[in-house]
């Protein structure tokens, strides 16, 4: 039986052939470092490359290896909800594959950790080689985060970031299943802290978060932790009713005084008729995204399904979770 651990760390990995090999090479650097025994779980989301059998080879030669293999792409946050359901480690880190998370930051985390904080996460100062294009909405996206969500979610920060075990335990019992980690972790609560970096770009290979699936985290950060958009509903409904009597006063005033205005036909009943159709189609839009996290809570389904476990002990050889 393995003995447990100090230090676990969280990697999802996702069509990451051509980065493992270096990825390895870095994270081993840091672990020599470290004061204890360390496990890395690597968690295979569903990679379509030669990610599994890249996988399997390094926890032949390493021991300290272990792996979960999804039975198809779950999606990231799932992934590593996966990998800190089987942590074991005091001390649990969790960063992406493609190294712009540098591992060689697991140091100063630790470091911070011995300082007293139980969470400490890293946070951007610089994107490296990254367009305005994507740079623009995510320093916007941060902020606006920030302001509407009913807890205090740092800017520019990811998941990359290392957590006491009394975090990790709390957020393994948090049974919601739209999982927005940075935000649950802030949620939480307990002592938090920054570790300033510059992210650098891909090692290799393609950008995995597309526009799409950016959008989309985005989107349920801001459902998952903020009713404001709920709020906006009754705000737009507010607003169309005032327009709608003041067009209302504007037509009657046409009709008296300007009875032959082209204003008191067709167009302005469009217009109106526009206006009201469009404010209902937003609002119920927003009650869709709210009502459809309720839907995808009471199915009650596994987060994720395992096709291939190992590394671990017994007693979390298990097919789903």
């Amino acid at each position: 039986m393995k003995s447990i651990p100090k230090y676990s760390l969280v990697i999802p990995i996702y069509n990451e052939e051509e980065t493992l090999p270096e990825l390895y090479r870095r994270i081993s650097a840091v672990m020599a470092r470290m004061d204890g025994p360390v496990e890395l779980i690597l968690i295979n989301d569903g990679s379509r490359d030669r990610s599994l059998e890249l996988l399997r080879e390094l926890h032949e030669k390493d021991a300290r290896i272990s792996y979960l293999s999804f039975a198809r792409n779950f999606g990231h946050q799932i992934a590593v909800t996966a990998g800190l359901n089987f942590s074991t480690g005091k001390i649990v880190v969790v960063m992406d594959g493609d190294l712009q998370d540098p591992p060689e930051l697991i140091i100063d985390m630790v470091e911070q950790w011995r300082q007293g904080y139980h969470v400490v996460y890293a946070q951007r100062t610089q994107r490296h080689k990254e367009g305005w294009f994507k740079r623009l909405p995510a320093y916007m996206y941060y902020r606006i985060l920030r302001h509407l969500a009913d807890v205090d979610i740092p800017i520019d920060t990811g998941d990359f970031c290392l957590m006491d075990r009394c975090v990790v335990d709390i957020l393994n019992a948090m049974p919601e299943r739209n999982r927005y980690i940075r935000g649950l972790r802030a949620w939480i609560g307990f002592k938090q802290t920054a570790v300033k970096f510059e992210r650098d770009p891909r090692f290799a290979g393609e950008v995995k978060y597309t526009f799409r699936k950016s959008l989309g985290l985005a989107m349920n950060g801001l459902v998952s932790f903020s009713k404001v958009p709920l709020r906006l509903s009754i705000y737009l409904g507010l607003f169309a009713a005032f327009v709608s009597v003041l067009m209302a006063f504007l037509i009657l005033y046409w009709r008296i005084f300007y009875p032959n205005s082209a204003l008191t036909g067709l167009t302005i009943v469009m217009m109106a008729v526009f206006f009201l159709g469009a404010v209902q189609l937003v609002s119920i839009g927003i009650l869709g995204q709210y009502v459809g996290r309720i839907y995808e809570e009471v199915k009650g389904r596994p987060l994720y399904t395992l096709a291939e476990v190992a590394g671990f002990d017994r007693s979390h050889d298990r097919t789903d979770k």
